[in-house]
């Protein structure tokens, strides 16, 4: 056999395992299977939390029966929301406005002492424009009664307060349409407003379209 037959034999040789280019190959198979599982594991990884069916108005009591069970991926923010594991605690009403479909936070649910401000009726004459909603912010006006059919001048009682709900209203004849605003006053402001109400104070609810609590 020629130097020629010999090197090509060589070449075709059944490689050893001890070979460091085949030990090389192997590890770098593992190394891109493992990274593959890890990849797949990891898209996987999902969390079963509650999303709110229907919007939840602030002082609403909460249950499973308002509550649908959704699939998502939250890794280092899912402390923030109630999951299905942790389960939902009887007796828990909505301490903040939320909106359909949306994720129920924790910090949305507490019990009905921790509620630092609740729904008020407001009936006024007209609509609010259709921007106007369950979370937007209104001022409320009032102007007392003044001397015989007069009203002493407005006065901004209520900057930027929250709507609740709005409950449209029907018109007779000859009459203006109604409609209820629900507004959420805090216990500090609550006897202000109730006195209005109670004393025929005109009361005026105009939309504040920036939000700002003056």
């Amino acid at each position: 056999m020629g130097p020629s037959a010999t090197f090509a034999a060589a070449r075709i040789s059944k490689p050893s395992w001890k070979d460091p280019r085949l030990l090389i190959g192997v590890l770098l198979v593992l190394l891109s299977v493992a990274g593959v599982v890890a990849l797949v594991g990891s898209a996987d990884k999902t969390t079963q939390v509650y999303a709110a069916r229907e919007e939840i108005a602030v002082g609403q009591a909460v249950t499973t029966d308002d509550l649908s069970v959704v699939k998502v991926r939250l890794d280092e923010v899912e402390e923030g929301y109630i999951t299905v594991q942790d389960g939902l605690d009887a007796g828990k009403v909505a301490l903040q406005r939320v909106a359909k479909n949306q994720l129920l936070p924790r910090e949305s649910l507490g019990t009905a002492d921790a509620l630092d401000r609740k729904p008020v009726a407001i009936a006024m004459d007209g609509e609010l424009p259709d921007q106007a909603g369950a979370g937007s912010r209104v001022d409320v006006w009032v102007a007392m009664p003044g001397s015989g059919a007069a009203y002493d001048e407005p006065q901004l009682l209520l900057p930027g307060a929250e709507i609740a709900r709005i409950v449209p209203g029907s018109a007779t004849l000859g009459a203006s349409k109604t409609t209820t605003v629900l507004v959420l006053v805090t216990d500090q402001l609550m006897p202000k407003l109730l006195g209005a109400q109670a004393n025929k104070a005109k009361v005026s609810v105009v939309w504040n379209p920036a939000g700002r609590v003056l």
